[in-house]
């Protein structure tokens, strides 16, 4: 063999060394996990539940043998500090302790930001709770999935859920916060509705600040124009101040209220939600899950978290779960595929595009696209004696295939093609 031929002959066995040492990752001691949810603000009556979930689940898995064998360590940033400094706490906690798992955000806008982020870090990025349909797609990332559903599939459900309940629905009107949320959420409910229904008048679109603490304003001109339903897509803190407030001016007695995300708040409103109300759960996340409530698993947490907390588990507490039941079977799926081998972040990223997994109550179906995919809970507030604060009837469940944008499509132009028959689509499950 001459000089040359070696060389090459080298060169090959070194490149084949390689690429499997990168296929092959060492097994670590530990895998590092950061995790933002608000800790303060008027949003951390939706964060603090979903760590102290984090926090009783890591110590259940940790206890379990954890992830492959490895242990997760937890760090958790606030994403009440506002977007640079979260931003920058985030870069800190990759950059600085070398971890490579993120499960952010709550937040759109911050899920906005952090997507193109972790891609440059190449860092493996759950998108645990955030709804903006968005993110994934304008563009197609490699690191970034989410393991929830979005806003097109909650928008979709909620709205045929109202036409199902109110057919001859004629005005609506929508205040919701004013940030990306707030009006994506919006914009997506708006053409859904109207392209099963067009003759329905939006007599009023109100925007308040996101964080704010006083709607009267809102309120008085709701009062005055009185549309038959009043829809707010608003979540946490700011859920909770608008409905008392409109609770105690009466504003509830005059108009169906449509709260897609209020199953959040349904015990820390209590007596102020009166019966009738449409509520939603983003996802079919809901303790009293007609399928679901009687299994032991659900049973078992539901249990474990009201001794921790005090309190029942809101849809924030589900999603972030399902995050950490994501990233496991993700591990290992990616694992088994590599014949046992501490699996590349590259390796997991991609084996979460084509998995699906069981979390607290239904299974989630992850898409190439980094979406996931979950079915939608609906029901109609009532009050119970059993319990301090009203709890849903006449629920509805929609699967996600019937409701969630295709792959490559744009939802608000895809969602202006859906027909009234999906209202009662024989596939809808009744309780």
């Amino acid at each position: 063999m001459n000089i040359h031929a070696l060389v090459q002959g080298m060169a090959g066995l070194a490149l084949a060394g390689f690429v499997a040492a990168a296929g092959a990752q060492s097994k670590p001691t530990e895998l590092k996990v950061g995790i933002s949810t608000f800790l303060s603000g008027a949003p951390s009556v939706f964060g603090v539940p979903a760590k102290a979930a984090a926090e009783l689940y890591i110590e259940q898995m940790n206890a379990s043998g954890g992830i492959g064998g490895v242990k997760i360590v937890p760090t958790y940033i606030d994403e009440g500090v506002g977007s640079d400094k979260f931003l920058s706490e985030y870069r800190r906690v990759v950059q600085e302790s070398d971890t490579k798992v993120m499960v952010a955000a709550i937040s759109s806008g911050n899920c906005n930001i952090v997507a193109p982020v972790a891609e440059d870090l190449k860092v493996l990025n759950i998108m645990w709770d955030c709804g903006t349909e968005k993110v994934l797609e304008d563009k197609r990332y490699r690191y970034v999935v989410r393991t929830q559903a979005n806003a097109t599939t909650e928008m979709v459900a909620s709205v045929l859920y109202l036409l199902r309940t109110k057919p001859d629905l004629k005005s609506i009107a929508v205040i919701n916060q004013d940030y990306a949320w707030g009006r994506d959420s919006w914009e997506l409910f708006r053409n859904t509705l109207l392209a099963m229904k067009p003759d329905v008048q939006i007599v009023a679109e109100l925007f308040p600040k996101f964080g704010a603490t006083d709607y009267s304003t809102e309120i008085s001109r709701l009062q005055a124009l009185r549309p038959e339903v009043i829809l707010s897509t608003a979540w946490g803190g700011d859920l909770d101040t608008f409905v008392l407030q409109a609770s105690q001016r009466g504003l509830m007695r005059n108009s169906l209220f449509v709260l897609p995300l209020a199953e959040s708040s349904l015990e820390r409103l209590g007596s102020a939600l009166p019966d009738g109300v449409i509520v939603g759960a983003r996802g079919d996340h809901y303790f009293l899950h007609p399928q679901h409530k009687d299994q032991p698993r659900l049973k078992s947490f539901v249990k474990k978290f009201r001794d921790k907390t005090g309190t029942y588990p809101i849809y924030s507490v589900y999603h972030m779960i399902q995050a950490l039941d994501g990233l496991k079977a993700g591990y290992e799926k990616a694992i088994k595929a590599n014949k046992g081998k501490w699996p590349s972040i590259e390796q997991v990223a991609d084996a979460m595009r084509t998995m699906e997994f069981r979390g607290l109550t239904g299974t989630v179906k992850m898409r190439e696209d980094g979406q996931g995919l979950e079915e939608q809970l609906l029901g109609i507030t009532k009050k119970s004696p059993d319990y301090a604060f009203p709890i849903l009837e006449k629920i509805v469940i929609y699967p996600a295939d019937l409701i969630t944008t295709p792959v490559g499509q744009k939802s608000p132009e895809w969602v202006k093609t859906l027909k009234p028959e999906l209202i009662n689509h024989p596939r809808l499950r009744q309780y």
